[in-house]
């Protein structure tokens, strides 16, 4: 179940959720992100999604010491992120860490945020694809709950500026 966006009410404000994960791409995402922000007056909520591979380590204290260096790898891309929305448009974003199934844990995030408005990714321009969260988004992104907006990787700042 999807709760009713709230993000042009009086007493809320618009928001646009950005994934930062490790594609040469996310920059892309959190500029246009960013700029439109600034514009609207709106805010950016940037989720960093952690996976971890082996969830049924033997060992527990194995497991802890994955999540905790996944944690720290999180906190290190989102201090990125959020100093390169800063130093666009003078915003200091949200951050969120998240684990588990991305598309489960992006619909919650939206569904717990009223004022989340839209998910802005960016594509990768080269011959492997998309990126590895549009191609798992693909299936689903007809039944989203919000606009997706897609931002192609080789767009340059002066375009970005230009359509955000």
């Amino acid at each position: 179940m999807t709760t009713q966006r709230r993000s042009y009410e009086t007493g809320h404000k618009p928001k646009c959720l950005v994934i930062v994960d490790d594609t040469a791409e996310w920059d892309r995402a959190v500029y246009y992100a960013s700029r439109w922000a600034i514009r609207v007056g709106g805010g950016v909520v940037m989720l960093r999604l952690i996976e971890i591979e082996d969830q049924n380590q033997q060992w527990l204290g194995v497991a802890d010491i994955m999540r905790a260096e996944a944690q720290e790898e999180a906190n290190a891309a989102l201090d990125r992120a959020s100093g390169r929305a800063n130093g666009i448009a003078a915003i200091t974003p949200e951050r969120v860490i998240r684990e588990g199934d991305p598309t489960e844990q992006i619909l919650d995030i939206i569904d717990q945020d009223v004022d989340i408005a839209m998910l802005v990714l960016a594509a990768n321009p080269g011959p492997e694809g998309p990126g590895p969260i549009i191609t798992l988004m693909a299936s689903v992104v007809g039944a989203f709950p919000i606009p997706v907006i897609i931002v192609p990787g080789e767009l340059t700042d002066v375009e970005i500026d230009a359509l955000s």
